[in-house]
C-alpha cells in the first residue's frame, strides 16, 4: 500500500490513521476472521436452509406504532389481503378483545412469514423465512418481554418520530444489549404533525448509548414524509401510493439538496464504519468513497451482530401510511444475523452454565447406559387458544422436534406428548410435521409445559441419565408480585373450572401466581401491577367464562423474618395417592442478608426473593442427590408461599434443608413424601417464629419516574414527599440532560440529516406555550401509588408520563404496621 494511496482520500481522523497503520503493517497478512469469528451451534452447521431464516422481535414503548408496523410487514408479504388498524380494533397481532378494546399489546404474538414476495425477487433469488414476535410495551408486561427477548436473534426497535427514545424503550433496547441481541431502529410515524428525524436520531445516540447509523433518510415534501431514500444504494425505496413496487419506484431520481444530502449522509456512514471494521477501512484505501453497497451492507453486519449496540442501523418512515415498512423488511433480511451467525447457547446443569456444544458431546459412558438428545428447544410462550386448546411456543436449538416425539420437560422432570405442531400467522395455524433447529413455532397438547421450560426428546424411550435430564435453557427468573386481587367462586362446580382457568393462565405467564385459602374456599391471584392484574381479570372473564365475586386491587405485602429459627425436623409418613412411604428432613430459616450470597457454599436456588439450599451430610448414602434436592425444595417453596402472620408470602428468607441419609432416609420414598417432609418442617420453623414474635412485614417500594411540565413539578414533588411519603432522588430537565445522558456518545459526532422548515417547527414548538418539561424520580410505597395516574391528571392536566418498576421491599414499622 503507497502513501499515495492514502494521500488521495477524504480526510481521515486519528482513530482511524491509527488502525489503517497498524494494517499496513500487517500487510494482508492477517486472517481477519479470527478477531470477530462467532461459534455457531454445532447442531446447525449441516442445515443450509438455517441461513435463510430470521428471528426477530418488535420492541418499543406503548403507542410507538408496533402493532401497525407488523401489520403492514404482513399486508406487504401478501398474508393480508388490507392491513388492520390498531383503531379500528381489526389487527392480526393484538387478537385477545382487551388488546383490541385498549389499543395496547399485551401477549407476545408469533407470526411466521416469508420475505420478499416472489415478484420482488432477484433472479436465483432465495425467499427468506421471518419468525416475528410482537411484544408488550407496557411496564406491567415486561416479564413477558424479558422471556421473548432471549429467543430471538434480532430486534427491530420502533420508535415515535414525535416522542422520540422514551422510557421503556431505552429498558427493554437495554435487556436487548444484556442478552447480546443485535438490534435496528424504526423511526415510524414521521407523518403526523411535530415529527422530526434529526431529533429522533439524536435521542438514539444519547438515549440508546450507541452512535446511529444513519441508512435511510425520509424525502419531505410540505412538512409531510413522501418517500424514503436508501443512502447505500442512492435510490428512492419507497414512495407513498406506489406500495413500493420496484418498477415504480425507479422512476423517482434522485436531484438537488436530496441527491447533496444523500451523499453526505453515505460518506458519514462510512466514516463510522471504518472506525469499527477493518475489512472495510482496507476496502476504503482501494475505492474510496465510492465503496459498492454490498460492501457497506457486509460490514453493517459484521459490526452490529455482536449484539454490543455500539452502531445502530435507523431506518425511517409511516408504518399507517406503509412507507418504508417494504425497505425496512430488506433491511432485517441485510443486516440481522440468522441463527447461524448468532454465538453459540449457554445451557445450565445444576448450578454451572455450559456450551450447548460441550454438553452433546458423548461421554466416556457405554453407549447402552446413555440416553441421546436428538432435539432440545426452549418453551418462550404459551397461550390458550379458543380452538386447539394451549399452545406451547418453542424455539429449537438443537436437532429436529418431531411432532409425535415424546418430550422430556427438564424443570417438572416428566415426559409430555404433544398432538400437533404448527406456524402460527395471528389467528391463522400451519401445521408442520417438524421443527428444524432455529424454527419457532407451536406445539398443541402438551399438558403441564409453561413459559420458561426446556424440552428434550431422546433417541431411547425411558426417562434420561440424571445430567441431560436437568439441562435449562435460561431458567425463567420471576419477579416478586407487588399487587393482588382476591376473587371467590359462585358455586362448588364454578370452584372447579376457576382453579383450573388459574393454573393455565400461570402457565401462560408464571409471573402470575395463585392459591386457594383453604378456610374460607376464596383464591388470591397476584401480579406486578394493576393493569396486569385487570388483563387477568379480564382474560378469565371473556376468554375462560368464569363467573366469581371480585375484591379491589391491593398491595401484595410480604412476611420476612427478623431473627434466625431454631432448627425444625420434621417426618412425613401419611399415605399419599395410594403410595406409602415415610421420610424426614431438618430445617433452619434466617433472614437473608446481602453478603449470604457470597458466603454460600454449593449449590443453592434463588425464588421469590428468597435463597433454598439443601445439604447432604452424606451424599454417598443418596440414592438420587439431584431428584432428592428438587422434591425437598419443592415441598419449601409451596411452605414459603404463605406466611404465618397474614397468610403473605415470606420474602428474604434464607432457608437451609439437611437431609441426613442416616436418620432421614427410610428406604425408597416416593417423591410426595420428601416434599410433605420439607413443607412440614418449614411450616413449623414459622409457626415457632410467629409465637415468637420476630416474623415482620414487608411491602413493596417503586422506582417511579415521571415526567411533567415545570409549571406542575413542584406540586407534584410535595405530593411526593409530603402526602405519600416518597423520597425525591432526583429532578432533572429533560432537554439540558440529554447531553450529559449520553455518556461515551458525543451529541456533536451523531449524523442526522435536518428536517424540513426547521425554524417553522420551532414556531411551532413556540406557540404550544414553551412547555419546559422535568423529569422527576423518586421512591414511593406502592400502596400509595395504586391510583396515582389519575390524580397526577388534575395536577398536570394530561401533559405527564408515568412509569414505575419495582424497586426493592421495606419493613413496615410503627403505627402503619399495627394497622396492616
Amino acid at each position: 500500500m503507497s502513501l499515495y494511496a492514502l494521500t488521495c482520500r477524504a480526510p481521515l481522523r486519528h482513530s482511524q490513521l491509527v488502525r489503517l497503520t497498524s494494517l499496513c503493517s500487517k500487510h494482508y497478512d492477517k486472517t481477519r476472521c479470527s478477531t470477530r469469528r462467532f461459534s455457531s451451534h454445532a447442531s446447525i452447521q449441516k442445515d443450509t436452509g438455517i441461513r435463510y431464516v430470521r428471528n426477530i422481535g418488535i420492541i418499543a414503548h406503548v403507542d410507538a406504532g408496533k402493532t401497525t408496523t407488523t401489520e403492514q410487514m404482513l399486508y406487504n408479504c401478501g398474508v393480508l389481503k388490507r392491513a388492520g388498524n390498531v383503531d379500528q380494533g381489526d389487527t392480526v397481532t393484538d387478537f385477545l378483545p382487551m388488546e383490541r378494546q385498549r389499543g395496547i399489546t399485551i401477549q407476545s404474538a408469533a407470526i411466521t412469514f416469508k420475505w420478499p414476495v416472489k415478484e420482488r425477487l432477484p433472479p436465483n433469488g432465495q425467499q427468506y423465512v421471518i419468525n416475528l414476535i410482537d411484544t408488550p410495551g407496557h411496564v406491567d408486561f415486561r416479564f413477558e418481554v424479558e422471556r421473548c427477548i432471549p429467543v430471538l436473534d434480532g430486534n427491530v426497535c420502533v420508535i415515535d418520530g414525535v416522542e422520540g427514545v422514551e422510557a421503556h424503550t431505552e429498558r427493554v433496547w437495554s435487556s436487548a444489549r444484556e442478552f447480546k441481541v443485535p438490534g435496528i431502529v424504526f423511526v415510524n410515524k414521521l407523518d403526523r404533525d411535530g415529527a422530526s428525524f434529526k431529533k429522533s436520531v439524536q435521542d438514539i445516540g444519547l438515549k440508546l448509548n450507541g452512535m446511529p447509523l444513519v441508512c435511510h433518510i425520509p424525502w419531505w415534501g410540505k412538512e409531510t414524509i413522501r418517500g424514503v431514500v436508501d443512502v447505500i444504494t442512492r435510490s428512492v425505496v419507497s414512495w407513498t401510493g406506489t406500495r413500493d413496487v420496484p418498477e415504480e419506484l425507479s422512476k423517482r431520481t434522485l436531484e438537488g439538496p436530496i441527491k447533496d444530502e444523500v451523499e453526505r449522509a453515505r460518506e458519514r456512514l462510512i466514516e463510522q464504519l471504518c472506525e469499527k471494521d477493518d475489512d472495510l477501512l482496507e476496502m476504503w484505501t482501494t475505492h474510496g468513497k465510492d465503496l459498492p453497497s454490498t460492501a457497506i451492507k457486509e460490514s453493517i453486519r459484521r459490526v452490529i451482530k455482536d449484539g454490543e449496540g455500539s452502531l445502530i442501523p435507523v431506518f425511517a418512515g409511516s408504518s399507517l401510511k406503509n412507507i418504508g415498512v417494504a425497505a425496512l423488511l430488506d433491511g432485517v433480511i441485510d443486516y440481522l444475523p440468522s441463527p447461524l451467525d448468532r454465538p453459540e447457547l449457554e445451557v445450565r446443569i445444576g448450578r454451572t452454565q455450559k456450551p450447548l456444544s460441550q454438553v452433546l458431546q458423548p461421554s466416556k459412558l457405554s453407549k447402552a447406559s446413555q440416553s441421546h438428545i436428538e432435539a432440545l428447544a426452549s418453551v418462550f410462550k404459551v397461550v390458550n387458544d379458543p380452538r386447539r386448546g394451549m399452545l406451547t411456543f418453542v424455539r429449537v436449538y438443537h436437532g429436529v422436534l418431531k411432532k409425535n416425539s415424546p418430550m422430556w420437560n427438564t424443570h417438572l422432570q416428566q415426559f409430555e406428548r404433544p398432538l400437533n405442531m404448527m406456524q402460527i400467522s395471528g389467528g391463522q395455524t400451519i401445521e408442520i410435521p417438524h421443527l428444524s433447529p432455529g424454527q419457532i413455532g407451536a406445539i398443541s397438547g402438551l399438558k403441564a409445559a409453561r413459559t420458561g421450560d426446556t424440552l428434550l426428546t431422546f433417541g431411547s424411550a425411558g426417562a434420561p441419565q440424571s445430567e441431560l435430564a436437568t439441562i435449562q435453557v435460561r431458567p425463567p427468573e420471576i419477579p416478586p408480585g407487588v399487587a393482588f386481587i382476591v376473587l371467590d367462586a359462585y358455586s362448588p362446580t364454578g370452584a372447579t373450572a376457576l382453579e383450573a382457568a388459574l393454573e393455565n393462565l400461570s402457565r401462560e405467564d408464571p409471573s402470575l401466581r395463585w392459591f386457594k385459602d383453604e378456610k374460607t374456599e376464596q383464591y388470591t391471584l397476584s401480579g406486578m401491577g394493576t393493569l396486569h392484574l385487570e388483563v387477568a381479570r379480564d382474560r378469565l372473564e371473556n376468554h375462560y367464562k368464569v363467573e366469581a365475586y371480585w375484591g379491589a386491587i391491593s398491595v401484595d405485602y410480604k412476611e420476612c423474618l427478623t431473627a434466625p429459627t431454631a432448627p425444625r425436623r420434621a417426618v412425613f409418613d401419611k399415605t399419599v395417592a395410594g403410595k406409602s412411604g415415610k421420610a424426614a428432613c431438618s430445617v433452619v430459616i434466617e433472614p437473608l442478608e446481602d453478603d449470604h450470597r457470597d458466603t454460600l457454599s454449593g449449590s443453592y436456588l434463588e425464588r421469590d426473593g428468597n435463597i433454598i439450599q439443601v445439604v447432604f451430610p452424606r451424599e454417598d448414602l443418596v440414592p438420587n442427590i439431584e431428584a432428592t434436592r428438587q422434591h425437598l425444595t419443592n415441598g419449601v417453596i409451596s411452605a414459603l408461599a404463605r406466611g404465618p402472620r397474614r397468610n403473605s408470602p415470606m420474602h428474604k428468607c434464607l432457608v437451609t434443608v439437611t437431609y441426613d441419609a442416616r436418620t432421614d432416609l427410610f428406604g425408597p420414598a416416593p417423591s410426595s413424601h420428601l416434599i410433605g417432609a420439607a413443607n412440614k418442617a418449614t411450616r413449623d420453623a414459622l409457626k415457632e417464629a410467629y409465637h415468637q414474635g420476630i416474623v415482620g412485614i414487608l411491602e413493596p417500594v417503586m422506582k417511579v419516574t415521571i415526567v411533567c411540565p415545570e409549571v406542575s413539578a413542584g406540586a407534584v414533588q410535595h405530593d411526593l414527599h409530603s402526602v405519600r411519603g416518597g423520597h425525591v432522588l432526583e429532578v432533572k430537565d429533560i432537554q439540558d440532560s440529554q447531553a450529559r445522558e449520553g455518556g461515551a456518545i458525543d451529541a456533536s459526532e451523531i449524523y442526522a440529516p435536518p428536517d424540513p422548515y426547521e425554524f417553522q417547527t420551532t414556531l411551532r414548538e413556540t406557540q404550544k406555550g414553551r412547555l419546559r418539561m422535568l423529569e422527576i424520580t423518586a421512591r414511593v410505597p406502592f400502596v400509595e401509588m395504586l391510583d396515582y395516574d389519575t390524580l397526577l391528571r388534575g395536577k398536570t392536566q394530561g401533559r405527564h408520563t408515568l412509569t414505575m418498576a419495582l424497586d426493592t421491599f421495606e419493613r413496615v414499622t410503627g403505627p402503619r404496621e399495627k394497622a396492616l
